[in-house]
C-alpha cells in the first residue's frame, strides 16, 4: 500500500487540538450566514432526519485495513462534501416546528459545525504528532491469540505501521510546541493513568513499552506476528529520532486562540456564556470549593484522617460497601430510577480504579478513591458514567442517540458529587465530604487552564504547576495527562465538567420553579437520562421552553467569516 496520504483512521470529533487559528483554503467556498430566528424553508422535520442520517454516517471516513487518504486532495474532498450537508441547513421549515424539533436542528447543525472546526482549524494530522502515537498504542491492547478475520486485521495494521509513520513526518508540517513535547514523552514513559489500558503490574513504558509487551506476548501466543512487530518498533524508533530532531523547529502555540475559541463554545458547544465569563465563573468556584475544604478541615480537625487501605481485598470490600450503600440511598431517598437492565452489582457495572501497589506511592486519583471510592464511584460508575451510558443506549431517537456532549456527560458526573454530599450521602462519613471539595477544587482549576491554553495564555507546563498549586494530593503524571488531554481534543472539554454542572443545577432550579410543589427531582434526573446527551442549553428549551439562551443561537456566523 502507498505511503502518500495514508493515517490511521479516527474520528475527526475526538480528534487532538492544534495551534492558533487558522485561514480557510483559499479555494473554500462560505457557507451563508444564517438570519436570526429560526429559518423558514419548506423541507419537513422528516427530510431533516434524513440528511442528518446521511451525515452521521459521512462522518466517518472510509478506512481500508484502518487507515485512511488524509491527502490534500481528500482532506479538501470532505470539505466540500461538508459545504454541501452545511448549505442544506436553510432549506428546513425550523420556525414551524415545535421546540422539541428546533432542539435537534441546533443539535445537528453544531455536529456539522464540530466537522468544520476539526477540518478547518484543528487540522490534527498536520499539528500533533500525538495523534499517531495514541493509534498505534491502541493496537498493542489485543488480546493473544487472535484468530480468522480479527488475526488478520491486525497483521494488516500492523505492516502499515512503518509506511504510515514515513508519511507522518510529511503530513507534520505544522507542529505545536507542546504537542511535541506531550507525544515524546507518551512515546518512551508510562504514567498509569492512559484511559483504556489493560492492567498490568509494571505498567510498560509508554509506545515503545506496549509495543515490547505485544511483543512479548506474541512470542509464547502468536509467533506469527513477531516479525511484523519489531519492524513496527523499528519504525516508532525512528520516528521518535526524527521528532527529537526536529523539536526546536516546532514552535506553533497549541491553543485555538481567543477568537476560534469563543465561537466554538457558542456553536459547537452551545455555550450561554464566553471565555471570559467562563473564565470567572471557574475562579469563583475554585475560591468557593477552596473555603467549603478549609472549613469541612477545620469542622473535622479533632477526627482521624482518611487511611489508605492495607491490601487489595480491603480495598474490594470499601467498593462492595461503597456500590450497595449509593443503590440504597438512590432508592430510598428516591433520587433516580434504577431500571432492571442496570447490572446488580459494582462488579458488572465496573469501577474507575483498580488496585495497584506504586513504588512512587498512589496517583492523585488513586489517593482519593483508595480512601473512599464514593467521590469517583458517583462520578464514573453509579449513577455517573457507566450507568449513564446504559441509560444512553437505550435511547432509540434519530438524532439524540447519535448526539453526547461533555457538558452533559461531564457535568453529570460532576454534578452527582456536590449533589450527594447536599443530599445527605456523607452525612456519616465528614472526612469524605473534604474529598468531594478536593475534586471540585481540581475541576474549577482544569476549568481555568483549560480556557488559558486554548487561548495561548499558559503552555502545559505552566499550567500543570497552577494545578498542583491549588490541588491537594495533585502529581505531574496527572497533571500532564489531563493538561494533554483539554489541550489536544476540541476546545473546552476541560471545562465542561465545572460549567455542565453548573447548567444542571440552573436547569434544577429552572424546573423547581416552575413546577412548584409539583417538582419531582427523581423525574428531573430521570429525564436527563433518558433524553438523549444534548448540550444542556438545548435540555433546558427542550424541558421548560425557556428560549432565553438558546435564541441567541440563532444568529449562525459560519467559521470561514470569524476574524482572523
Amino acid at each position: 500500500m502507498r505511503a502518500k496520504g495514508l493515517m490511521i483512521a479516527l474520528l475527526l470529533a475526538g480528534a487532538a487540538a492544534p495551534g492558533v487559528l487558522g485561514i480557510a483554503p483559499a479555494n473554500a467556498q462560505s457557507v451563508a450566514a444564517q438570519p436570526d430566528g429560526p429559518p423558514q424553508g419548506s423541507q419537513s422535520y422528516a427530510e431533516f432526519v434524513s440528511l442528518f442520517t446521511a451525515f452521521d454516517g459521512w462522518r466517518t471516513p472510509v478506512a481500508v485495513n484502518g487507515v485512511v487518504d488524509f491527502s490534500s486532495a481528500a482532506v479538501e474532498k470532505r470539505r466540500a462534501e461538508l459545504r454541501d450537508f452545511q448549505a442544506k441547513l436553510p432549506d428546513f421549515a425550523v420556525a414551524s416546528w415545535d421546540q422539541h424539533q428546533q432542539v435537534d436542528y441546533l443539535a445537528v447543525r453544531a455536529q456539522m459545525d464540530l466537522e468544520d472546526f476539526n477540518l478547518n482549524i484543528l487540522k490534527p494530522w498536520a499539528r500533533d504528532p500525538g495523534m499517531y502515537v495514541d493509534e498505534l498504542q491502541r493496537l498493542t491492547y489485543a488480546d493473544l491469540p487472535l484468530k480468522g478475520a480479527a488475526l488478520a486485521t491486525l497483521r494488516a495494521r500492523l505492516k502499515t505501521i512503518p509506511a504510515y509513520l514515513a508519511q507522518a513526518r510529511v503530513n507534520l508540517d505544522s507542529v505545536a510546541a507542546d504537542y511535541a513535547d506531550l507525544a515524546l514523552h507518551s512515546i518512551s514513559h508510562g504514567d498509569g493513568v492512559g484511559h483504556g489500558m489493560p492492567y498490568r503490574a509494571v505498567e510498560p513504558e509508554g509506545l515503545l513499552g506496549w509495543f515490547a509487551d505485544l511483543r512479548g506476548r506474541a512470542e509464547k501466543q502468536q509467533p506469527a506476528i513477531v516479525a511484523d512487530i519489531k519492524a513496527a518498533e523499528a519504525a516508532i524508533r525512528s520516528f521518535r529520532d526524527w521528532l527529537t530532531a526536529a523539536r526546536p523547529t516546532m514552535t506553533a502555540r497549541a491553543g485555538v486562540g481567543k477568537p476560534a475559541y469563543d465561537w466554538f463554545l457558542t456553536n459547537v458547544r452551545l455555550m450561554p456564556y464566553d471565555s471570559d465569563q467562563i473564565v470567572s465563573l471557574a475562579d469563583r468556584e475554585l475560591t468557593r470549593f477552596w473555603a467549603n475544604y478549609t472549613t469541612e478541615r477545620h469542622r473535622n480537625r479533632n477526627l482521624p484522617e482518611l487511611e489508605l487501605p492495607k491490601s487489595g481485598e480491603e480495598y474490594e470490600a470499601q467498593l462492595a460497601g461503597t456500590d450497595a450503600k449509593i443503590r440504597k440511598w438512590l432508592t430510598d431517598e428516591e433520587i433516580i430510577t434504577i431500571p432492571d437492565y442496570i447490572p446488580g452489582s459494582y462488579k458488572e457495572v465496573g469501577y474507575n480504579a483498580p488496585w495497584i501497589v506504586r513504588p512512587t506511592g498512589p496517583m492523585f486519583w488513586e489517593q482519593v478513591q483508595f480512601r473512599d471510592a464514593s467521590p469517583d464511584h458517583l462520578h464514573a460508575t453509579f449513577p455517573g458514567h457507566k450507568f449513564d451510558g446504559l441509560t444512553g443506549k437505550r435511547v432509540t431517537h434519530p438524532i439524540r442517540s447519535r448526539v453526547r456532549d461533555s457538558g452533559r456527560t461531564e457535568g453529570w458526573g460532576f454534578y452527582l458529587e456536590e449533589a450527594a454530599l447536599q443530599l445527605g450521602l456523607f452525612d456519616d462519613r465528614p472526612r469524605t465530604r473534604e474529598l468531594i471539595y478536593i475534586f471540585g477544587l481540581f475541576r474549577a482549576a482544569r476549568t481555568i487552564g483549560d480556557v488559558k491554553m486554548q487561548r495561548n495564555e499558559m503552555n502545559v507546563g505552566e499550567t500543570m504547576k497552577f494545578w498542583k498549586e491549588w490541588t491537594p494530593y495533585l502529581d505531574d503524571n496527572v497533571a500532564r495527562v489531563d493538561a494533554g488531554i483539554y489541550i489536544r481534543r476540541p476546545p473546552g472539554y476541560g471545562m465542561t465538567y465545572t460549567i455542565g454542572a453548573m447548567q444542571l443545577q440552573k436547569l434544577l432550579v429552572d424546573r423547581k420553579r416552575q413546577l412548584g410543589e409539583k417538582f419531582s427531582l427523581r423525574d428531573y434526573h430521570d429525564y436527563l437520562m433518558n433524553t438523549g446527551r444534548l448540550p444542556v442549553s438545548l435540555l433546558r428549551y427542550d424541558l421548560t421552553g425557556y428560549d432565553d439562551e438558546i435564541k441567541n443561537f440563532w444568529h449562525h456566523v459560519p467559521l470561514s467569516e470569524v476574524a482572523r
